[in-house]
C-alpha cells in the first residue's frame, strides 16, 4: 500500500459520517450472527465466524436474498432485535458514523411472532442507549420486502403508521426488482407520505432506468436506494441532478451481487460527472465483507479523491439524510473542523 494511500485511509476512520443505506438484519457481524446461530440450532446459518465467510459468497443477487433470509431467520424475539441493533451502533461508533438512517424489515419479524408494540420497544430503546453511550444517531426506514407482494406492504405501512416508533423518517421498498414493479406500491407510499414519512425505495439495482422513473412518478421518491442503472438514460441524469435527488450508491454491493461486473466499471463516475448527488454507502456490510470506511477508500480510488474530496462525500451524506437542521448544520461544521485540522 502506498503512503499516499495509508494516508487517506487514516483520514477517511477518523472522517466524521453519514450513512444513509444499511440494512438492519444485513449489518449483523460474523461474531453476532454466529451467537444468534447457536442460539437457534435449527437453522443452517454456520455458528463458526471463520464459515461465515464462505457463507457469505454469492452466486448472484437470487442467492444473495436467499442466504439474506436465511439470517432473518435468526431473528426471533425482541431481545434478539435489541441485541443486533445496539451491536450494530457500536460497530458504527467505531468507524466514526455519527448519524444512520437503518432499513429495517418489520414484516419479516412480525410474521415470525415478535408483536409489533415489542419490535418497536426493542429498536426503541437500542437507539436511546446508542445516543447515549455510543455518540451515534440513529434513524429508521422502515421498507417492504418486495418479494412477499402486496400483504407485506399492506403490514408494513400499517406498522410505520399506526405503530410509527420515534426515530421512523422514512419508508422504502427493497428485496428483488425482477419481476416486482415498483407502481403497485403505490397506494402504501401514498398512506405513508400522508402520514409524514419520506419516500426511499430501491431501484434500478438489478432493473433498467425505467424502475427508477417509477420510483420517482408512483412512488415520490426524494432518494433512490442503488440507482445503478440511472447512467442508461441521459435525461433521467439530467432529471436527478436538476431536482438535487440523491443516489444511495453501493459499490461493494453490486459487485458483490453481481449487479455490476468489476468496481472499475462502476457507474459512479458517470454519476458524479452528471452532477448527480451521490453518497456513498454500505448496505449489507459483513454479508459483502465491508464497511462504510472500505467504500470511502473505494470511492477516493474510483473518483480520484483527495482528504478534500473525501469531505465533501461525507457532507453528500448530511446534506442528503433526514436528520434536523441543527443536526445537519453540527456535523457538517465537525466534518470541516475534522478537515481543516487534518491538512494543518
Amino acid at each position: 500500500m502506498s503512503d499516499t494511500a495509508t494516508a487517506l485511509d487514516t483520514f477517511i476512520a477518523g472522517l466524521p459520517k453519514a450513512e444513509l443505506h444499511v440494512h438492519h438484519v444485513g449489518s449483523a457481524s460474523p461474531r453476532i450472527v454466529a451467537e444468534l446461530a447457536a442460539r437457534h440450532p435449527d437453522s443452517e446459518v454456520p455458528t463458526d465466524p471463520a464459515a461465515l465467510a464462505e457463507y457469505f459468497t454469492f452466486s448472484d443477487f437470487r442467492h444473495f436474498i436467499k442466504v439474506y433470509l436465511s439470517v432473518v431467520d435468526l431473528i426471533r424475539n425482541a431481545e434478539d432485535i435489541r441485541l443486533l441493533t445496539y451491536e450494530i451502533a457500536r460497530d458504527m461508533a467505531r468507524q466514526n458514523i455519527r448519524y444512520a438512517e437503518l432499513t429495517l424489515t418489520p414484516y419479516s419479524s412480525v410474521i415470525r411472532g415478535i408483536p409489533g408494540h415489542a419490535f418497536m420497544e426493542a429498536i426503541e430503546d437500542a437507539r436511546k442507549a446508542a445516543e447515549a453511550e455510543l455518540g451515534v444517531i440513529l434513524r429508521w426506514s422502515f421498507d417492504i420486502p418486495g418479494e412477499a407482494g402486496l400483504p407485506a406492504a399492506e403490514e408494513t405501512a400499517r406498522l410505520a403508521v399506526d405503530l410509527r416508533p420515534e426515530g421512523l423518517v422514512s419508508f422504502g421498498l427493497g428485496g428483488p426488482e425482477i419481476g416486482v414493479g415498483r407502481p403497485q406500491f403505490k397506494p402504501y407510499f401514498d398512506r405513508a407520505i400522508a402520514a409524514g414519512l419520506h419516500s426511499v425505495p430501491h431501484s434500478g439495482e438489478t432493473t433498467g432506468p425505467q424502475s427508477i422513473w417509477d420510483a420517482l412518478t408512483e412512488l415520490r421518491a426524494e432518494r433512490i436506494g442503488h440507482g445503478t442503472s440511472a447512467t442508461q438514460d441521459p435525461r433521467l441524469l439530467e432529471h436527478l441532478a436538476e431536482h438535487r435527488i440523491p443516489l444511495e450508491v453501493c459499490p461493494t454491493s453490486n459487485i458483490a451481487t453481481r449487479a455490476v461486473a468489476t468496481l472499475d466499471e462502476h457507474p459512479v463516475k458517470e454519476m458524479v460527472a452528471a452532477g448527480v448527488l451521490v453518497t456513498v454507502n454500505s448496505d449489507d456490510p459483513p454479508m459483502f465483507g465491508t464497511d462504510l470506511n472500505t467504500e470511502y477508500a473505494v470511492a477516493a480510488r474510483l473518483l480520484g479523491l483527495d482528504e478534500t474530496g473525501l469531505a465533501a462525500l461525507a457532507k453528500n451524506a448530511v446534506e442528503a439524510s433526514f436528520l434536523d437542521p441543527a443536526g445537519k448544520t453540527r456535523l457538517a461544521a465537525e466534518i470541516d473542523a475534522y478537515t481543516a485540522g487534518w491538512q494543518r
